[in-house]
């Protein structure tokens, strides 16, 4: 299970920084959902999302704090993680293909009322394998008060080898 957290920063502007940042989140498995960052003047700030596994959230927290020896000073919070009606998401799935992999998604997405707008669905030889992958792209539409680990964790307990990305595209 994931929890979404905002990262709010802003200090020295140093060569390597933006690296260093992504590199950290990345080694606590953290996964960009949304960023927006600004170089002014000698100052860098930004906004982060990210989705971060609940057993490396403190973990993440902790490491981030070693960036104030480097002049940026890090806040993090939790995200509000309720979908508000209306809300658009962008939904990847990526697992190994299998009769009634489209069904169960399907399912999944039916039982929690979601609706789904747009929709593109492959399959392709994996990488380095002889298995083929699923792979679908969405655009859906959410009911209100469905939180998006909701709608990840439902998904994910289909297989435990299939990979979920969701991502808010915008608001109404």
């Amino acid at each position: 299970m994931s929890q979404h957290l905002v990262l709010s920063f802003i200090g020295e502007d140093r060569p390597g920084l933006v690296e260093r940042l992504s590199d950290t989140i990345s080694r606590h498995h953290g996964n960009w959902l949304e960023s927006r960052m600004a170089h002014l003047a000698d100052k860098f700030a930004g906004i982060l999302t990210l989705s971060v596994p609940l057993e490396h959230q403190e973990a993440l927290t902790n490491a981030l704090r070693n960036f104030e020896e480097l002049g940026l000073h890090v806040t993090v919070e939790a995200a509000n993680q309720s979908v508000l009606e209306g809300s658009t998401l962008s939904l990847s799935v990526v697992g190994n293909d299998r009769p009634g992999i489209v069904k169960e998604v399907s399912q999944v997405l039916h039982s929690l009322m979601v609706n789904v707008k747009e929709l593109t669905t492959s399959c392709e030889p994996a990488p380095m394998s002889s298995d083929m992958l699923f792979k679908t792209e969405m655009v859906l539409s959410v009911p209100k008060n469905l939180s998006l680990p909701e709608l990840e964790a439902a998904l994910e307990n289909i297989s435990s080898d299939l990979i979920v990305e969701l991502s808010v595209n915008q608001f109404a």
